[in-house]
């Protein structure tokens, strides 16, 4: 699958979530294709979006005629409209679509979303539309934005990092970031220290700020 392919994410539901998330992602570099029931919502947001088009999401025809079943991300932000969030997410599920995110209203709406299929369940009071957006590009595992424009990341280790012990790495003196913890496959996380050595397939927790960490995180 090309890198072309990965970056587009068709985001389903132009509210408040899912404009918010469609807009942060097309700010990351992502191709957003937007889809809403309501013409007034897709009008608002057209400029904003790579494209924007008013659909029934419910409709497996016209949602193969947009082209969604070949989209390798896929977030379902419908809101109120429960039974449209449902059907919408069971229909990408059936399209086979590999990451599959649905807003949910309630810890019972969500387990419903999860029985039928969706990846991943996000609570929007739980959830931010940006560390979602970092979430959905798929460079990162986690992330958490604290005041002061510093974050924490839990991210795949980056190449350059591989067979050297992290004091050796550069991590920090070349992307000012502290990589402060490591699990490996199979393994808790550990503290990292300057002397434990980075394996292919370790995931860090890496601590520094927003810019820098996305930056390590972009390397993965």
């Amino acid at each position: 699958m090309s890198d072309k392919q990965v970056s587009r994410v068709v985001v389903i539901g132009l509210g408040r979530f899912g404009s918010s998330l469609a807009s942060e992602l097309v700010a990351r570099g992502s191709e957003v294709l937007g889809i809403d029931s309501d013409p007034k919502i897709v009008q608002r947001h057209a400029d904003d979006l790579t494209h924007a088009v008013v659909a029934d999401t419910t409709d497996p025809d016209v949602m193969r005629q947009l082209g969604v079943h070949q989209f390798f991300r896929a977030v379902v932000g419908i809101g109120t409209d429960l039974e449209a969030s449902i059907l919408t997410t069971a229909l990408l599920v059936d399209f086979d679509i590999p990451n599959i995110w649905a807003k949910a209203i309630s810890r019972q709406h969500g387990r419903i979303l999860e029985r039928i299929g969706a990846h991943h369940v996000v609570l929007p009071e739980h959830e931010m539309g940006e560390r979602v957006a970092h979430l959905v590009t798929g460079r990162m595992l986690d992330f958490i934005e604290f005041e002061d424009d510093y974050a924490m990341v839990k991210t795949r280790a980056p190449e350059e990092a591989v067979g050297r012990q992290l004091g050796d790495s550069r991590l920090r003196s070349k992307y000012g970031v502290t990589v402060v913890g490591v699990k490996r496959p199979g393994e808790g996380f550990t503290y990292a220290t300057a002397d434990t050595v980075v394996n292919r397939g370790d995931v860090l927790i890496v601590a520094g700020r927003t810019a820098e960490v996305e930056r390590v995180a972009d390397l993965t």
